[in-house]
């Protein structure tokens, strides 16, 4: 099945009161494990590549990796890129096969942003393919994305932004934060502005960034073996399995994919230090991506059965 505009997939979600997961990919264990995943719970995906992993590994290395997972793969799949930073980038993934851009103008004055974010959108679409905006600012580093302050979308201001951008979904800031270390407090969303600001753009796909849970167990399993993230916390699954419930439509996932394989491998490279075929790691790590992706579909996502 070749990739899809998530379009159809949104409209289904939407209405269906559940999200689709967009994973971060850097190499090929994570998109099987990925894929491996989707097809077992029969959902559908997104794989979504950062300007750091495209960097990595190379663009044309992302496309032979997507093409090799989709054969034989009966699901509907989205090549998105995460957090494109200018209208060229944007310009080279949409050329290059990408079927979605995230072009982020978040740190923009407002005007700019709606200027570069229209410039991306009239690009794009004259493609056919589906552009993601952010409005508001999330708090934390993410590879090249980083904030120290979190700006809340503001709803009025958002339905503004959609309507003279013509953007197809947009990102807002609600609480979540990029990274591992999300909260020192009690975690919390504001479910009240996002219901706001789906009320003023009523059937338009909304996305959460910075949405790992940060699950305890890898962290305490990275910490045993070695690792240093102590305080890890992430955005607890039942808050965002109510924000799936609304119109959220697409949920951002990295870290808690990162922590899961990097807990893995430091265990079995702890537990077999004879070890040194990298296949005696990376299988198991993939593994554990596969029962991470598994995990978020049926209790974060509620996708299960929706490809």
């Amino acid at each position: 099945m070749p990739l899809v505009s998530p379009k159809e997939m949104f409209a289904k979600a939407y209405s269906g009161g559940y999200a689709i997961g967009a994973f971060n990919v850097n190499n090929m264990e994570i998109v099987q494990g990925i894929m491996e995943a989707g097809k077992a719970e029969n959902a559908p995906l997104i794989l979504q590549v950062s300007a750091g992993a495209r960097k990595y590994a190379g663009q044309n290395y992302i496309i032979k990796l997507m093409e090799a997972a989709l054969q034989g793969a009966d699901l509907p799949v989205v090549l998105h890129l995460d957090h494109g930073p200018n209208f060229e980038l944007c310009k080279e993934v949409i050329d290059g096969g990408f079927t979605s851009v995230m072009y982020d103008g978040s740190h923009l004055p407002y005007e700019e942003n709606i200027a570069e974010t229209k410039r991306v959108v009239e690009y794009a679409h004259a493609r056919g393919v589906w552009v993601e905006a952010e409005l508001g600012r999330l708090a934390g580093v993410e590879e090249d994305v980083s904030s120290d302050e979190h700006i809340y979308t503001d709803p009025e201001q958002a339905k503004d932004f959609v309507t003279r951008t013509g953007c197809d979904s947009l990102a807002i800031a609600i609480g979540t934060s990029h990274g591992a270390y999300k909260f020192k407090g009690e975690a919390k969303l504001d479910f009240d502005r996002l219901e706001k600001v789906s009320k003023l753009l009523p059937g338009l796909p909304i996305v959460l960034h910075g949405a790992s849970s940060v699950p305890q167990e890898f962290v305490d399993m990275a910490n045993k073996y070695g690792g240093h993230v102590p305080g890890a916390r992430g955005v607890p699954e039942d808050l965002l399995r109510k924000a799936a419930s609304m119109a959220v439509c697409k949920i951002n996932i990295d870290t808690d994919i990162r922590l899961a394989m990097t807990a893995t491998i430091r265990k079995h490279m702890a537990e077999n230090p004879a070890d040194f075929d990298p296949r005696q790691y990376l299988t198991p790590a993939r593994t554990a991506v596969k029962e991470m992706v598994q995990r978020k579909i049926k209790n974060v996502l509620g996708c299960s059965g929706k490809a």
